[in-house]
């Protein structure tokens, strides 16, 4: 049984109510990690060609048929939320080279309905709590997912932000790794920088913030542009976070020398704009979190997953476009989730699936070991 019920009596003066709770049991690891945030693939196919993903060009495409379709991932994404997945993040390839993407985002947010329409309920119990003298279980957990996201290179933004908005999104990554003409070409294989920040404009318009612009640092590119970065997140109000460089390119050709610390990183925006860390706790958080020492709007976040790991707490898990969970962005090895859901599996088979998944889930990446090896799919194929 994935949930459990509790009825929660509740007196407000002048009648008795009832609240009938579901509460998830949490998904976690062999290692104890609680898991709760899922990357959604919706497409391998994108109109970028970054090099530190697809530096020879158009990858193969997965045939259609091999795809999820929307309804198996409302069906998948519903079971996952029942498991305790509070957070899911679209993404590709670019997800919004998937026709009709806003029907996605529709079917999703739905799954946030349940704690929404309790909110009236809740408020109720809480006047009544301090109303009745018995014990009341404050660690009651209320099913729903409570962020939907969606990480793009942009280039649609312009036309669609607010669909997106009213379609349920909630929050949105947009990637930029140059605020330079040549080299925004030069990393991304094609000429459209002033698009993608019309489409931050447009991200900012529609209110799907906080807005957080990605910029992946390759050393020899775009390393000294960080501080410009910073000066981009002052003047636009958004979280700017850098990524180091990882091996998840097509072509198998990273290197360690062309990797640029998380270190050198906030070293390089400190020189200009003096940081101060944010006090909060870093839990699953993949970002070392930073604001302007002189107040400044804008927020800086460096994600340093080479010369920092914080797998320890890790809460992801990855489901591809073609239906494949991966535990690990390095991981070697997938699990088909679709061929079980196409198989006919039971909706508990499918949840034993997935917690039996979750349980191979690894401790860690090896980066950094002798016996690293690449992934085998490239990060269009993967998800970001």
């Amino acid at each position: 049984m994935q949930f459990f019920s509790i009825l929660y009596y509740a007196w407000n003066g002048t009648s008795v109510s009832v609240l009938f709770v579901l509460m998830s049991i949490t998904l976690k690891d062999s290692y104890g990690r609680a898991i709760r945030d899922l990357r959604v693939s919706l497409t391998d196919r994108c109109n970028f060609r970054c090099f530190y993903c697809l530096p020879h060009g158009e990858p193969p495409i997965a045939p259609k048929e091999q795809m999820l379709s929307y309804e198996e991932i409302e069906y998948v994404c519903e079971i996952f939320v029942s498991l305790g997945i509070q957070k899911i993040r679209l993404t590709g390839g670019e997800p919004m080279m998937r026709r009709d993407i806003e029907t996605i985002i529709q079917k999703l947010s739905r799954l946030k309905t349940p704690a929404m329409a309790l909110s009236d309920k809740l408020q109720l119990v809480d006047d009544a709590r301090k109303k009745t003298a018995g014990p009341v279980n404050d660690k009651l957990k209320f099913i729903g997912l409570r962020d939907l996201a969606l990480t793009t290179n942009g280039y649609f933004l312009p036309d669609r932000a607010q669909s997106l908005k009213d379609a349920g999104l909630d929050r949105i990554t947009i990637s930029l790794d140059s605020l330079k003409r040549d080299t925004f070409k030069q990393m991304t294989g094609v000429d459209v920088l002033d698009r993608v920040l019309q489409g931050i404009r447009a991200a900012k318009q529609a209110g799907l913030e906080p807005i957080k612009i990605n910029a992946v640092v390759v050393r020899g590119h775009n390393e000294d542009e960080v501080a410009d970065f910073a000066a981009f997140a002052r003047e636009h109000d958004v979280k700017m976070r850098f990524i180091e460089f990882m091996p998840l390119d097509s072509g198998h050709d990273w290197s360690r020398d062309d990797v640029v610390s998380g270190r050198e990183i906030q070293e390089r925006i400190s020189e200009k704009f003096p940081l101060t860390p944010i006090d909060v706790a870093r839990g699953s958080e993949t970002s070392s979190r930073y604001r302007f020492a002189d107040g400044a709007p804008g927020e800086i976040g460096i994600i340093a997953p080479v010369t920092e790991p914080f797998c320890g707490a890790c809460s992801r898990i990855r489901l591809t476009a073609d239906g494949q969970i991966r535990t690990c962005l390095f991981s070697t090895v997938e699990h088909s989730l679709r061929d079980t859901v196409r198989a006919g599996a039971t909706r508990s088979e499918i949840v034993e699936f997935i917690e039996s998944v979750v349980m191979k889930k690894e401790p860690r990446h090896y980066i950094n070991e002798p016996q690293f090896v690449a992934p085998s799919r490239s990060m269009s194929f993967i998800g970001g």
